[in-house]
């Protein structure tokens, strides 16, 4: 058994080993080196933790197994979190951080003169008409016809957070839009 192997000389008796292991799963130089060192830092620190039950190489590419899994799973997610900020329309509204790169107006009209204007309606229709095609439904079935979330999480056959995300990105469409045709130019006035 290798429980007495010296933790210092094991990167000259099992790094090529697992600096392969590693190539062999990420086919990158930079990022297999990268878990090989990280591989090995975290068997030094556990080594007092080895039991022996196998051989230390045994051991250490296990840990590295589960370096590569956390690293997958961390770039699939890094990578899904930025593609969906390059594909949200919504995007541009935000800075890096979270925050609005320019806060929206406060509204100053009245919500319930404005229920009652036909060319407040023409406007909004037209917002409403320019969001995508799921936008659009799912807009008009919660926020105007007021059908409940389950309803139009079927109608739709989509999941409660699709829905919350399609509203969300409509809705900050229209108040854009809003802003622009109706709430810019004066026309309420």
């Amino acid at each position: 058994m290798d429980r007495h192997d010296d933790p210092h000389a094991w990167l000259n008796k099992h790094g090529d080993y697992l600096y392969r292991y590693a190539m062999s799963r990420l086919h990158n130089e930079e990022q297999a080196s990268d878990l090989l060192q990280e591989t090995l830092l975290a068997g030094w620190k556990g080594y007092d933790k080895f039991t022996g039950q196998s051989t230390i190489r045994t051991w250490l590419v296990g840990i590295l197994k589960h370096k590569i899994i956390d690293f997958i799973r961390r770039e699939i997610r890094d990578r899904k979190l930025s593609e969906a900020v390059e594909n949200d329309p919504t995007s541009v509204y935000f800075n890096e951080n979270g925050s609005w790169s320019e806060a929206p107006n406060a509204w100053k009209d009245n919500p319930e003169e404005l229920c009652q204007s036909e060319q407040f309606h023409t406007v909004l229709e037209s917002c409403i008409d320019r969001l995508p095609e799921k936008q659009q439904l799912v807009f008009r079935m919660r926020d105007i016809t007021g059908d409940d979330t389950d309803s139009v999480c079927k109608s739709c056959d989509i999941t409660p957070t699709h829905l919350h995300v399609l509203l969300h990105r409509a809705r900050l469409a229209l108040r854009k839009c809003l802003e622009i045709n109706w709430f810019g130019q004066g026309k309420h006035s």
